[in-house]
């Protein structure tokens, strides 16, 4: 049994828990955690541009559209985005059914 928790202590620590604690957290710790989070999700966008197709992304916080050309997300729920050449690295193309938008790429957790 301990051999059983550990191996979910593990996995726990490896998900990028961090990026969601940031926004309540205060003092030195908000300022390291960022940056953990930030080489978590610059790793992913690599690998998203290097392999020029679609993934999922699992959706960390609410975020409402400004407008049309964005795509308005709930926390938790999975979409597929990609990369378009051109477009500002902070973002990402994402898709849901037959709705389609520019998301943040700071409001997902890129999965395999």
């Amino acid at each position: 049994f301990p051999s059983t928790f550990l191996s979910n202590n593990n996995q726990s620590s490896t998900t990028p828990v961090q990026s969601v604690s940031t926004p309540s957290v205060l003092g030195s710790a908000s300022v390291s955690l960022p940056s953990v989070s930030n080489s978590i999700v610059t790793s992913g966008i690599t690998e998203l541009k290097s392999s020029s197709g679609s993934r999922k992304a699992r959706v960390l916080y609410d975020y409402d559209a400004a407008n049309s050309s964005e795509l308005s997300l709930l926390a938790d729920e999975v979409i597929t985005v990609y990369s378009i050449p051109g477009m500002d690295s902070d973002w990402l193309m994402g898709e849901r059914g037959n709705q389609k938008g520019k998301v943040p790429i700071t409001y997902l957790e890129l999965l395999n």
